[in-house]
């Protein structure tokens, strides 16, 4: 399937958004309550949404018996996905959270193989075994150093492991309603299940955000809520796998070199080849297959019919 021209501005203003985002989220989170973050940014990001949803006129009905795979959808895509992202990236550097969070297509490729029956080709086996590397080297570091916290790294990884299965659930959706409204219904509960999380073990650490934490919740409120979750959700619905390539392949790279440039991270020779394996495997996962010309068919007579 070939993009359009929308689909495609759609691609590039996401990649931008979530690739930048990532050393964004680490000043967000650095000194002030993580799931607190992450409420205060998406109650500012819904009627950012609500206000696209009602200036496109798209209806929020959702009808009683789609209300729990409603709910199913938004666990597996925006509830895990957020809480153990923003818990993790606490102990990790901006770069590696967004490597170690876009291992997501490769875990989705073994889900649809283990759950849907979806055949892995032998050079998406072979993108499986680069993103297994890439990830080895990154835990290998983070267990050598001694004030690592592989811990983050694990979140991370599981993380992204239930936002691949929330994705093929969500490309498999039985619910007859537009997509931006699912997408508006599952950031409400979401916003309303971090809000719980955040008063239940943060409230006790809660204080006056600063204007870096400001800048940080606003971007994520417009940017991320407001357009590029409900994006996101309406492309992985709409076209195939590989439409979200253009995406995902080059958010860890932008992740990894906003990080170094902002805030002075330092790079270490596996966050470079975490990156190009990434990269690497990602593309044997999503991208499509080169398809072969149909054999030629017999012509009466014998001839056979030219190419």
């Amino acid at each position: 399937m070939t993009l359009t021209p929308r689909q495609l501005a759609v691609l590039v203003v996401l990649t931008l958004i979530w690739g930048i985002n990532w050393p964004i989220l680490k000043v967000g989170v650095t000194g002030f309550p993580p799931l607190t973050f992450r409420a205060l940014s998406m109650w500012l990001g819904l009627p950012v949404l609500g206000a696209a949803v009602l200036l496109l006129k798209v209806p929020l009905a959702i009808p009683r018996a789609h209300w729990r795979e409603l709910s199913s959808l938004t666990l597996g895509n925006m509830i895990v996905w957020h809480v153990l992202a923003i818990l993790s990236i606490q102990a990790l550097s901006s770069g590696r959270a967004a490597i170690l969070g876009y291992t997501m297509p490769v875990f989705s490729a073994l889900c649809g193989a283990a759950m849907y029956g979806e055949r892995l080709a032998p050079r998406q086996l072979a993108g499986v075994a680069a993103a297994s590397l890439g990830v080895a080297l990154l835990l290998w570091h983070e267990f050598a150093q001694f004030s690592g916290r592989p811990l983050g790294a694990l979140g991370m990884l599981v993380a992204a492991a239930v936002w691949a299965f929330g994705t093929q659930q969500f490309r498999r959706t039985r619910m007859t309603v537009p997509t931006l409204a699912i997408a508006f219904w599952m950031t409400v509960l979401t916003t309303l299940v971090m809000t719980v999380l955040a008063v239940a073990f943060e409230h006790e650490r809660w204080k006056g955000p600063t204007p870096a934490v400001w800048g940080a919740i606003v971007f994520n409120a417009i940017g991320v809520f407001g357009y590029a979750q409900p994006a996101w959700l309406m492309l992985a619905r709409a076209l195939p796998p590989v439409a979200s390539t253009l995406s995902v392949m080059l958010i860890p790279v932008l992740g990894v070199a906003s990080g170094a440039l902002w805030l002075d991270e330092t790079l270490h020779w596996q966050d470079g080849a975490a990156v190009v394996l990434m990269v690497v495997a990602i593309a044997s996962v999503l991208w499509p297959q080169r398809r072969t010309a149909a054999p030629a068919q017999p012509q009466p007579g014998g001839a056979s019919q030219p190419p």
